[in-house]
């Protein structure tokens, strides 16, 4: 098996500046906002190396459950562990049909620091987080391995984990 990430983050914003700027013509008040877009192509020979991924959904049980790192699904069901390897990217979206935010931090047991020790994130029905790890999270083990997730009841999100 092997795997290979197309990341790709783009986030254009177009602004037309007022008339009474240098030029009045609309095409030289116009200004692209391009510089933070990003585009990068991951294997297991770049640098960050990439060499599994598990895409799945999580539902909450009575709003709570936790993400192993070490224990997660993969494509066909297949089990997909992920020791010794780190995060290099990850997308987590909440369902759309959520009633309530659910919140992801470092887990309680064995946490995973994914962005920090104080790492967390609250996201409303249809908001997405992005993390771009580029080699800099911590190594997955069995001291640190899990994601928490508190909600409402069954609420759920769905994620795609690419570590390597």
């Amino acid at each position: 098996m092997s795997v290979k990430l197309e990341y790709t983050t783009n986030l254009t914003a177009t602004e037309v500046l007022e008339t009474n700027t240098v030029s009045s013509a609309a095409a030289s008040r116009t200004v692209k906002h391009t510089l933070l877009n990003k585009a990068a192509t991951l294997q297991a020979s770049t640098t960050p190396p990439v060499s599994k991924v598990a895409a799945f959904e999580q539902a909450l049980t009575a709003g709570a459950a936790t993400i192993d790192l070490t224990a997660l699904t993969g494509t066909n069901g297949a089990a997909v562990d992920g020791t010794g390897l780190k995060v290099q990217a990850i997308k987590i979206t909440a369902k759309a049909t959520n009633a309530n935010v659910i919140t992801i931090t470092k887990g309680a047991s064995n946490g995973y620091a994914l962005a920090g020790a104080d790492f967390s994130v609250a996201l409303a029905a249809g908001q997405e987080f992005v993390l771009f790890g580029n080699d800099a999270a911590p190594d997955i083990a069995s001291d640190a391995k899990t994601l928490d997730l508190a909600g409402t009841l069954a609420q759920a999100v769905q994620v795609i984990i690419v570590m390597g």
